[in-house]
């Protein structure tokens, strides 16, 4: 029986079919049959059946596809076989021999042949690690795990004070320092032209003005607490009456702070502050509001005193500073502007607890040295330029900013540390910052004006700050 080739032979666009070429040719309908053609005796539906197997005339040569005989078909279909099969195995062979580490070299075993089972146990006796990142299997073991480098620890320093304080009285001559006359700048005019002027904490301290206050000599600088002419806002840092009435007359103060919430309360050992301290020695924890909510949450609340343990708790309202670091500056090194009858002062960074007496921190750090000013170490560092590098290196601050900083103070002198060098006076350019004994004298006064006008001008990060200085 010849196949007929109306469904295989593509067709031009616009061409007539070859049924309808029959209905025009021989002027039928497209349902009748021709007698010519019809079988004898045949009912209409078996002769339309039959005519359908008729063979008919083929199409042009030009839009016939083109056929190949049985026999090369049959031999395509055998060369592709075992083509394909081949592929697979190579595939196959790729995939379970590829990296020691996929996890179906466990689950799958079985399917691993001898060779690829060898190559594996030599790359595990050559590269321990890899070994151990291939046991995350179904037993349940643990994954690979880098292991962390030790970190360094540093003994505690070894501080000989007197026995007690009890017999604790002032040197006669310690107060022999230079003498001076300083002056704080309280308030600044609008400029002339100068509409975008604001009041700000810091004031607008100009380049020279700063290059005139490093010299030891009456004078008046900016300090802080700067404010606008009359009708502007308060510049920041904002105390109740009855705190500063209370802070007015410490004289011996040990501070501390905590902003934004960062840290929690740590109170004074009480079993090592001895009773005299207890009563003439201020303990004054600044907190904001959000601190003070947090602290109370946790079940810090002052008594009606404003107590918390040995802390008298000082609100700060407006902070001057959208920087929770760089506001804690502000009691860090303005205690000569928030304690203006003090004659000592201790700061602790929050992450500290006193362990030990005010009085006795004072006598050995201060009157058994004839010291004015001091401040703890770096742990680990001596050096601004290691300073620097360690600041970008944990992205302390935007590397910029430093790096606009640091240029500066290089252009003002700045030179590295040389221990070995005669003329060095200090044991090291990078203090720790943390914990700062000092006496209200007028070149430490000064010194932390300087410090606080630095910090304002550049980045929070301090420690850089003090070595220029």
């Amino acid at each position: 029986m010849t196949r007929n080739l109306d469904a295989v032979v593509p067709q031009k666009i616009g061409a007539k079919t070859p049924k309808q070429q029959q209905t025009k040719k021989w002027g039928k309908k497209a349902g009748e049959i021709s007698g010519a053609h019809a079988l004898p005796g045949a009912r209409p539906s078996m002769r339309l059946m039959a005519e359908r197997r008729l063979p008919i005339s083929a199409p042009p040569a030009a839009a016939v596809p083109r056929r190949y005989p049985r026999r090369s078909r049959g031999r395509c279909r055998l060369l592709l076989l075992p083509a394909f099969s081949v592929a697979l195995l190579c595939l196959a062979y790729l995939s379970f021999s590829s990296h020691s580490s996929l996890p179906f070299h466990a689950v799958h075993p079985g399917l691993v042949a001898d060779n690829v089972r060898k190559e594996i146990d030599k790359r595990h006796t050559l590269n321990a690690t890899m070994k151990t990142n291939t046991s995350m299997t179904k037993n349940g073991s643990e994954p690979f795990t880098r292991r962390k480098k030790p970190r360094k620890r540093y003994a505690p320093c070894e501080i000989e004070f007197v026995p007690s304080v009890d017999n604790l009285v002032e040197p006669a001559d310690y107060n022999n320092f230079t003498q001076f006359s300083l002056n704080y700048i309280l308030k600044e005019q609008k400029l002339v032209g100068n509409a975008l002027f604001g009041p700000l904490f810091g004031g607008h301290q100009s380049l020279q003005e700063r290059d005139e206050t490093y010299y030891a000599e009456n004078q008046t600088l900016h300090c802080g607490f700067v404010e606008g002419p009359e009708g502007h806002p308060s510049s920041g840092f904002d105390l109740d009456e009855t705190d500063k009435a209370y802070m007015a007359t410490c004289r011996i103060v040990v501070s501390s702070c905590i902003f934004g919430g960062s840290d929690y309360l740590r109170r004074p050992t009480k079993s090592k502050i001895g009773s005299y301290s207890k009563k003439n020695v201020c303990f004054i924890m600044f907190l904001d509001e959000l601190t003070l909510a947090t602290l109370s949450s946790e079940g810090h609340v002052p008594d009606e005193n404003g107590f918390i343990g040995l802390w008298r708790i000082v609100i700060v309202k407006n902070l001057p500073y959208k920087d929770m670091r760089r506001a804690g500056k502000v009691p860090k090194f303005l205690a000569q502007r928030l304690f203006p009858s003090a004659l000592y002062s201790i700061w602790l960074d929050s992450k500290l607890r006193l362990h030990a007496d005010p009085m006795l921190i004072i006598e050995y750090f201060l009157w058994r040295k004839k010291a004015e000013y001091a401040i703890s170490m770096h742990y680990d560092r001596t050096c601004v330029w290691e300073e620097v590098l360690q600041n970008k290196r944990l992205n302390k601050y935007n590397h910029t900013a430093i790096d606009e900083q640091f240029y500066f103070y290089q252009s003002d002198g700045l030179v590295k540390f040389n221990d070995s060098a005669q003329e060095s006076v200090l044991p090291s350019y990078v203090p720790e910052g943390s914990f700062i004994v000092r006496a209200h004298t007028p070149m430490s006064n000064l010194f932390s004006c300087l410090w606080f006008n630095e910090v304002n001008r550049f980045t929070s990060r301090d420690q850089t700050v003090k070595e220029e200085q």
